[in-house]
């Protein structure tokens, strides 16, 4: 048996003159404003999502650090990136 979702509106958005005008300049064909506001929405949740376990992780990693003492110094962190960076152009240039 299929479950019907309900659905629910988002209160509707006061949006000057230009605003809406660019909105509706960067629509694609057969697009709707509303479409485009329910995927910036979306985008925006999923990108604030992200954030959130993003600042998650680099407090767990400070506290991990602060309770064993054990820490990598920026510049041997850059260090580790620049080398890695180095290793994908290397990859992407070969292709």
């Amino acid at each position: 048996m299929k479950t019907v979702t309900k659905t629910s509106t988002i209160p509707p958005l006061r949006v000057n003159n230009d605003i809406r005008a660019a909105a509706e300049a960067a629509l694609r064909e057969g697009e709707t404003i509303s479409a485009f506001m329910l995927e910036a929405l979306q985008f925006n949740i999923q990108r604030r999502t992200l954030q959130q376990e993003f600042v998650a992780r680099g407090l767990a990693a400070r506290d991990e650090a602060l309770q064993t003492g054990k820490y990598v110094s920026a510049e041997e962190m850059l260090s580790k990136l620049d080398k890695i960076l180095a290793r994908s152009r290397k990859a992407t240039a070969s292709k």
